[in-house]
């Protein structure tokens, strides 16, 4: 099969290029290469017998010339950021999406399988519990809440503290650019799939975690700053009370996924959770990032916070799951992987000051006033 991988030369694309050839499957990449992910060139990791186009999923004719020939796609591109170029995020994620459809369903193109990557952000602060009013999937947390630092989400009817609860894939509710993007490319590629018979997948993928996750991008990760901190001798810092719940996924097991999508029919049309099996919080990951790398720091709690940041997020997988799919690779394992990789690498530097400056200009990254007990 001819499969094309837009944004191949990224940390999820470059992995699902090395398990595409590795199947014996011919490989195009589609990549702008653009900072901060990319220096303008190709890198070393990317699978040498990958055909690599330079150019962008919005320029038609660079798309439509990655396609020439192609059976599947996994489009992987996207933007990610935590800064407010609300524009980008629909230009780079939904229209190119959207062109993406255009050129194949326009230009008649026998794509056979379109896999889109989607994201737990689509879900907003997902599913809680609330002691007397029952199951609710909550707004965002309001900026005065912030401010004053009351970090847990609360029931908009009689304010209780709710206790968040595994998130399946029935509710969507996106608070960020990023998420609602993410949504829309969902919406594209089902509802378009199924309308002109190209069958059509989408993959919300939690924290993925692994090697060649970019150093110079602040969106990277907890994972990514916490190591980069570590590695340097500093403290990783945590925002708000560090007690934010997450599911994290091994790279591994996301490959896993993709394959298994690619090729499995029953999965058409259809979206599905590609998460972990287990809940960490995020000091626990920064525990676990210092005791693996054996340094002797203390994580440190700054009460900063980011607006838009989901307070717990973690994904039910039981769907996928019974398509035969689970996580295998532990957090510790994925932990002791990527410090043994990052160690390695020469350009590992900490840009965490930046990324926090950057961000409190933006007006992203705040200090509550107060915290409250």
């Amino acid at each position: 099969m001819r499969v094309l991988v837009t944004g191949g030369a990224g940390f999820i694309g470059s992995h699902t290029v090395d398990a595409l050839l590795a199947h014996g499957h011919q490989v195009r990449v589609l990549d702008s290469l653009e900072p901060p992910v990319h220096l303008g060139v190709r890198p070393d990791y990317l699978g040498a017998e990958a055909d690599l186009i330079r150019g962008s999923v919005t320029d038609r004719e660079a798309l439509r010339g990655a396609l020439n020939g192609i059976d599947a796609v996994f489009h992987l591109a996207a933007h990610q950021d935590h800064l407010t170029d609300f524009s980008r995020f629909f230009r780079t994620n939904s229209v190119g999406t959207a062109l993406l459809y255009e050129l194949i369903v326009n230009e008649r193109l026998p794509v056979q399988k379109v896999v889109v990557a989607s994201s737990q952000a689509v879900y907003g602060e997902g599913k809680y519990r609330c002691p007397v009013h029952g199951v609710q999937y909550p707004g965002q947390r309001l900026p005065a809440q912030l401010e004053r630092g009351d970090w847990e989400v609360r029931c908009g009817e009689c304010a209780a503290r709710m206790a968040p609860l595994w998130t399946d894939e029935r509710v969507t509710a996106p608070h960020s650019s990023y998420g609602l993007s993410k949504r829309d490319q969902e919406d594209i590629a089902i509802k378009l799939g199924r309308r002109y018979g190209i069958p059509s997948v989408a993959l919300r993928y939690s924290i993925v975690q692994g090697s060649r996750q970019s150093f110079r991008n602040a969106y990277s990760g907890a994972l990514r700053c916490f190591t980069v901190r570590v590695l340097s001798g500093q403290r990783p810092v945590i925002y708000e009370d560090g007690q934010q719940l997450r599911d994290y996924v091994s790279i591994h097991d996301v490959v896993e996924a993709n394959m298994l999508v690619l090729q499995d029919s029953r999965a058409d049309y259809q979206v599905f959770n590609v998460g972990g099996d287990c809940r960490v919080t995020v000091r626990e990951l920064a525990q676990l990032v210092i005791d693996t790398a054996r340094v002797s720091v203390e994580p440190e709690l700054t009460g900063l916070y980011r607006v838009g940041d989901t307070r717990h997020s973690f994904s039910d997988i039981g769907r996928l799951g019974a398509l035969g799919w689970a996580p295998r690779v532990t957090q510790p394992e994925m932990i002791r992987e990527y410090l043994a990789w990052a160690e390695g690498q020469p350009g590992v530097c900490d840009t965490f000051a930046e990324a926090q400056t950057n961000m409190k200009a933006a007006g992203v990254l705040r200090e509550a006033r107060c915290l409250t007990t």
